[in-house]
């Protein structure tokens, strides 16, 4: 199938490649090289939210001493620092990019609504979507099913560095197995961790399809946008 408008959200540990924290700067490239050959050959509106994980994590955060509600700001603007590091690789390859912040802090990013992340995508620009939903408690994998439902998207792309859901963690089990497509029903009574309860309750009442791929692997996301079956489907 081929889409019109996805959200992609992307994993903050992601951009950390082999580093112990921070950005690392050739994957933050490889992703919007990834990204602007998907654009350029596609017609396709894109979405993103991106998690802090790589810089603070607010859950991490109250086991060193944090109150849950100032771990999970801190790890808002976590996400904020890593919105504006995709929005310049974006552009820096001539690819417009606009952030968006569920919290106001501009003149960083636009105060976030639906209406302006559509026309600003109606207008060719990649919507980068920061500080999670603006609230404590609430995950980046909530985030972005909420955007994704919101913004009206065909489809969230969770792009991580496994190709799909298996029966297992495939880098601890050798012999985990693969979904190509599994319901969401299907996949809660096995206790597959695809995304957060929240997040994956969220999607399945809203008929809101999940396909989890390999986004570190060259050409996988463009791949996959030109209607190539890839990674694993969570569908009602």
């Amino acid at each position: 199938m081929k889409y019109t408008r996805v959200l992609l959200k992307l994993s903050g540990e992601a951009l950390m490649g082999k580093s112990e924290y921070g950005i690392n700067p050739e994957v933050l490239s490889a992703y919007a090289e990834e990204i602007k050959n998907t654009v350029e050959s596609n017609k396709i509106q894109i979405g993103i939210v991106i998690g802090g994980g790589n810089i603070f994590r607010g859950l991490s955060g109250v086991n060193k001493g944090f109150d849950r509600v100032k771990g999970d700001s801190m790890g808002m603007l976590a996400t904020t620092i890593n919105s504006i590091a995709i929005q310049s690789a974006l552009e820096n390859i001539g690819i417009k990019a606009k952030v968006l912040t569920s919290i106001r802090m501009e003149p960083i990013g636009e105060y976030y609504s639906k209406q302006k992340a559509v026309d600003a995508m109606n207008d060719g620009y990649i919507v980068i979507i920061a500080g999670g939903t603006g609230n404590p408690f609430f995950t980046t994998d909530t985030a972005s099913a909420l955007r994704a439902i919101e913004i009206e998207a065909d489809v969230l792309l969770k792009g991580t560095r496994v190709d799909g859901v298996y029966t297992a963690d495939p880098e601890k089990d050798k012999n985990a197995i693969k979904f190509e497509k599994i319901t969401f029903d299907e996949a809660y009574e096995k206790k597959l961790n695809v995304m957060d309860m929240t997040s994956f309750t969220m999607c399945k009442e809203n008929k809101m399809p999940i396909i989890v791929f390999d986004m570190n692997k060259k050409g996988n996301f463009n791949d996959l946008i030109s209607g190539k079956e890839i990674g694993t489907l969570v569908h009602n």
